[in-house]
């Protein structure tokens, strides 16, 4: 069929999906961004493409959707007709758990009953959300006599007291009997209370421990059998940190061959930083020797002449991190020891990313090591799949040495990446981009002179728009990505440049409007403040007290936004008698039951307040009376001490470029309209929004962030307590 013929299929399912249920509400907006998804997805090429065919179409739409416009409807209509009009599939990436169970346990099922055309929907998890089946038995007990290797020992098991580890075992147990009766389906997402990722690790279903169809559970594995409910799937709905990882693996669809939508996509710059960053522990490896033993051992068995090198690569590899984390010492041991605190790392980072001359040759040294020990690896894990091939009455046994060598591996992965990253140095230092590199310093319970001093090595890139060019959008054919904040101070500059897509003759934007009268459904009050929001202490204890004369006249539900542990700790501190009562703080409950009992406070006719800090400044929908009123302390900068943040603003500054307009207002821009956004989510919500902090009307960035808002009616309260127009 012709593009435009699929478009018009697309929009018919539209259409039919909103005249077939009245929970579907056409809206101006909605429909509009709906051709634009119904445009885009017709008209890219998708597929193989030959040699002497003409060069593929691609098509990428970034569409800002303000709150209530319902953009699932408008992206799921037609991506869904459009991909069963061109024999493809739909994959919806997101950034939470909420949108993914929102989509998966409503929206599409509430699809699925109006479309004329039937079509399939799954979610797909990494592995390591799924149990291994066949390593929780042997935590369980399950294991043989003979064998006395532990598969996740290291410094931290070894040194864990004989209460943890009885702990431990009862945990496994436990597992066990839950799948034995069905209670539990292998998901670590359905357990009553998530674990620890301490005693979760050792029993995930990682790919690095993952002998696939020849492992003697293969056909009761939880994760293949999910995969399996996949593959006849129209529609897959993945997040975005599994998007990254997947990148050239055949886990998901190809995206040169499939549609790909990316809501919460104001999410994925910082996603694709996070997942092309690496780090590396120097100072715990007794995990070296432990995979050392096993590598050797497990080698002579499957008698790979390679594994003869394994001692003396193990014992240099030791040595080489031994080294490095003493030379680091001498370069910033003293600054440690003044500077260190207990309240985290102290950090170090490299000016412009340049590596001192005394740690070029150890991380190379350590960057070959790692190499040549994860070469070995590669050839003893191909030995015992050929093995498992040949031998299927011994696959139990050795998918479990399989698993032994996979659980420590990807720490060596670690170390290579890590070296990898430290040393790469910009080809041309007037124009190319350097890379963040820091060290961390941090000391266990014992102290300084007692404790484990923990020193880690971190490097990462800082531009996630080149970073994403390179590695993602040129696999990718047709995309629309959306959010309800894309544009920054109302332009759409910042976040094209921040994803790669500034660049892209492919891409093309398009903002539609929230049907919300946002100037009469809702107010946004500037109160000012005598001290300077840059005055911590004095600021704070000011904006606490009059904070706190704003939350006894709270009636219904509230959400107090914080951008500090301290700022929300001098707060609650300041909490008394009934006011105390009222409020919810985020940490002290786990985060579905505070939601709970918030909802269950707000219906009995009580007030309830939740504070709360970043990760509660968006996704969390609490309409009508469960949120009456945002109050936000202060303006949401990004934390002064990001080193990623500090690398890229340095680098700013060589080239002549401002990175506080560039790079900090733009990004604070998006957060303030994120906390801001939590106030109106339904066309009858009526709600307050309160800013402490009067930079927004005694400063131009401010302004500028004012104007990214939506079209509150905005007020401004003096220090004195009166009300005039902003």
């Amino acid at each position: 069929m012709l593009p435009d013929e699929i478009a018009r299929l697309a929009m018919q399912a539209f259409d039919h999906a909103v005249d077939a249920s009245g929970a579907f509400r056409d809206r101006p907006g909605q429909r509009l961004m709906a051709e634009k998804v119904a445009q885009t997805f017709s008209t890219a090429t998708l597929g193989r493409v030959e040699e002497d065919d003409d060069e593929p179409i691609r098509a990428i739409a970034v569409v800002q959707a303000g709150t209530g416009v319902g953009k699932s409807l408008a992206y799921c209509a037609p991506a869904i007709a459009t991909a069963l009009a061109r024999n493809t599939r739909v994959m919806i990436s997101t950034a939470t758990v909420a949108l993914q169970e929102q989509l998966v346990n409503k929206d599409l099922p509430a699809l699925a009953a109006l479309l004329p055309q039937a079509f399939r929907f799954g979610l797909a998890k990494g592995r390591g959300r799924y149990v291994c089946k066949l390593k929780l038995s042997r935590h369980a007990g399950d294991a043989d006599p003979a064998d006395d290797d532990d598969l996740f020992a290291d410094e931290l098991a070894a040194a864990a007291p004989l209460h943890v580890m009885e702990a431990r075992a009862v945990f496994y147990a436990a597992l066990v009997r839950d799948l034995s009766s069905g209670a539990w389906d292998g998901d670590r997402d359905s357990l009553a209370r998530p674990p620890e990722s301490d005693l979760w690790s050792p029993v995930a279903a990682e790919a690095s421990s993952c002998t696939g169809k020849h492992c003697p559970v293969f056909n009761q594995c939880t994760y293949y059998e999910k995969r399996k409910e996949l593959v006849g799937a129209q529609v897959i709905v993945v997040n975005h940190d599994l998007l990254m990882s997947s990148l050239g693996s055949r886990m998901l669809p190809e995206l040169d061959n499939c549609l790909l939508v990316l809501d919460e996509g104001h999410h994925l710059p910082a996603v694709a930083l996070d997942h092309f960053a690496a780090s590396m522990d120097l100072s715990r490896t007794l995990w070296i020797e432990t995979l050392a033993n096993r590598a050797r051992r497990i080698g002579g068995l499957m008698t790979v002449s390679e594994s003869a090198d394994v001692p003396r690569l193990a014992a240099q590899l030791r040595q080489g991190m031994t080294d490095l984390s003493r030379l680091l010492m001498d370069l910033h041991g003293q600054a440690f020891k003044e500077a260190r605190t207990s309240q985290g790392p102290v950090r170090f980072r490299l000016p412009r990313g340049v590596l001192p001359e005394a740690l070029d040759e150890p991380l190379r040294l350590l960057r070959l090591l790692a190499e040549s020990f994860l070469a070995v690896l590669s050839t003893i894990a191909k030995a015992l799949r050929t093995a498992m091939r040949d031998q299927p009455d011994e696959a139990r046994r050795l998918s479990i040495l399989y698993a032994q060598l996979g659980m420590l591996s990807p720490r060596l992965e670690k170390v290579q990446a890590t070296t990898e990253l430290l040393l790469k140095a910009a080809e041309n230092e007037h124009d190319s981009v350097p890379v963040a590199k820091w060290f961390t310093f941090e000391t266990g319970a014992g102290g300084l002179d007692n404790g484990l001093l923990v020193i880690k090595a971190h490097a990462s890139p800082i531009l996630p728009g080149s970073t994403l060019r390179q590695h993602f959008w040129s696999r990718v054919r047709a995309a629309v990505v959306t959010s309800a904040t894309l544009t920054s101070c109302g332009q759409f500059d910042f976040y094209l440049r921040e994803s790669g897509l500034d660049q892209d003759p492919a891409s093309t934007a398009l903002e539609v409007a929230s049907p919300f009268d946002y100037a009469s459904q809702g107010r946004f009050v500037t109160v000012e403040t005598l001290a300077d929001p840059r005055q911590a202490e004095a600021f704070t204890a000011e904006m606490v007290k009059s904070l706190l004369g704003d939350l006894a006249l709270v009636e219904h539900g509230a959400l107090c936004l914080f951008t500090s542990r301290e700022q929300m700790r001098m707060a609650v501190a300041a909490l008394a008698g009934e006011l105390k009562e009222t409020v919810l703080v985020q940490g002290e409950l786990p985060r579905a039951l505070l939601l709970s009992r918030h909802r269950a406070r707000v219906e009995a006719g009580a007030a309830s307040v939740i504070f709360g800090m970043q990760s509660f400044g968006e996704g969390l929908d609490l309409p009508g009376q469960l949120c009456e009123s945002v109050f936000i302390a202060k303006l949401p900068f990004a934390p002064p001490d990001d080193p990623v943040g500090e690398a890229r603003a340095e680098w700013l500054r060589s080239v002549g470029r401002d990175p506080f307009n560039e790079l900090v207002v733009p990004a604070t821009a998006i957060r303030l309209a994120q906390w801001a956004g939590r106030a109106i989510r339904l066309e009858t919500d009526r709600a307050f929004v309160y800013c402490y902090d009067r930079r927004l009307v005694s400063t131009p960035y401010g302004r500028r962030l004012l104007q990214g808002l939506p079209a509150f009616t905005q007020q401004r309260r003096s220090a004195a307590g009166t009300l005039s127009p902003a």
